[in-house]
């Protein structure tokens, strides 16, 4: 286990946006965090690098990386794992890199600073991982507004992946990426993962994109996890209503074309003080006990579902 976080729960004022929330990450594994907008998965990969908003607080029984808790580490200890040890792929590279800097130097200023090389080596060390990510190197001198969406992206993967991390969070990295080039990242990052062992966090809402990369799924909504299983068991056999809602909404490639199914209704806003189950209110089987509080508990020693009715849908 590298990374495992326990109890974590995060709220702006009184109202929490992420709650009880548990995971572990291992190396050489993807876990693929999925849910609709809203429902807190964003929230959570900062809160692994201590990158929340100032307003926000954060708290949990557990929040442990390799043995340093992020939650009390000191901003030199952060400094050093950040980019180092723990590094982060963003949703748009367009944001996210300087555009008034070549994309090399953007890579190799991380890679001076944490492994001290000089200007010759991280400038090799950057057409490495250039070579690895599949990018021409007559572009290491090239400016980010002349690269592709795909290229751009590839660099961000790079640069996330210059000093060897031991953890990689990907935030949506695809969402802006046309098919073709998304099937190419996520070839990609599967491969780099298993090469470098690396444990992968993978935030998306796209339940196809899940199926291609992850060996572990967790679904989170209104800031809880109401699900959590390996991919396998996941996609053959979920248990909680939402997960199951999920699923039927993806497009099927079999049979007569039909309408695409929808979750009718919104995730609810954040509260203080909510104690039933936050998907009530859309789901198509409540009952008077889903007015309960919903607690996580073990399906088998692997799969864990908040869902007091779960027994009824095996």
């Amino acid at each position: 286990m590298l990374y495992t976080v326990e109890n974590l729960s995060i709220r702006f004022a009184e109202n929490y946006v992420v709650k009880d929330v548990g995971f572990t990450l291992e190396e050489g594994k993807i876990f693929c965090l999925v849910g609709e907008s809203g429902s807190g998965k964003s929230l959570t990969a900062l809160s692994l690098l201590k990158l929340l908003p100032e307003q926000a607080h954060c708290t949990a029984d557990k929040f442990d990386f390799s043995g340093t808790n992020i939650l009390k580490a000191s901003d030199k200890e952060l400094h050093a794992l950040r980019g180092k040890e723990i590094s982060m792929i963003f949703q748009e590279p367009m944001t996210s890199l300087n555009p008034v800097f070549k994309v090399s130097s953007q890579i190799t200023e991380s890679l001076r600073y944490h492994l001290n090389l000089s200007k010759q080596e991280a400038r090799e060390r950057c057409a490495e991982l250039f070579k690895k990510v599949g990018i021409p190197l007559e572009k290491m001198d090239e400016y980010p507004h002349k690269l592709s969406g795909g290229m751009r992206q590839r660099v961000m993967i790079a640069m996330a992946l210059a000093c060897s991390p031991k953890l990689l969070i990907a935030d949506e990295p695809t969402t802006a990426l046309d098919v073709t080039i998304q099937g190419q990242i996520l070839s990609l990052l599967k491969k780099l993962v298993l090469e470098n062992k690396m444990a992968m966090l993978f935030i998306t809402h796209d339940l196809g994109v899940v199926s291609e990369l992850a060996d572990i799924v967790g679904v989170m909504y209104a800031g809880e996890l109401v699900e959590c299983a390996p991919a396998k068991d996941f996609f053959t056999r979920a248990l909680h209503p939402y997960s199951k809602a999920l699923i039927s909404c993806l497009p099927k490639l079999t049979g007569n074309p039909k309408r695409l199914n929808a979750i009718s209704g919104t995730v609810p806003k954040p509260s203080p003080d909510r104690e039933y189950c936050a998907f009530m209110d859309r789901c198509a089987y409540k009952v008077e006990s889903c007015a309960k509080k919903q607690v996580l508990q073990a399906h088998t020693p692997h799969h864990l579902v908040r869902c007091v009715r779960y027994g009824h849908f095996l």
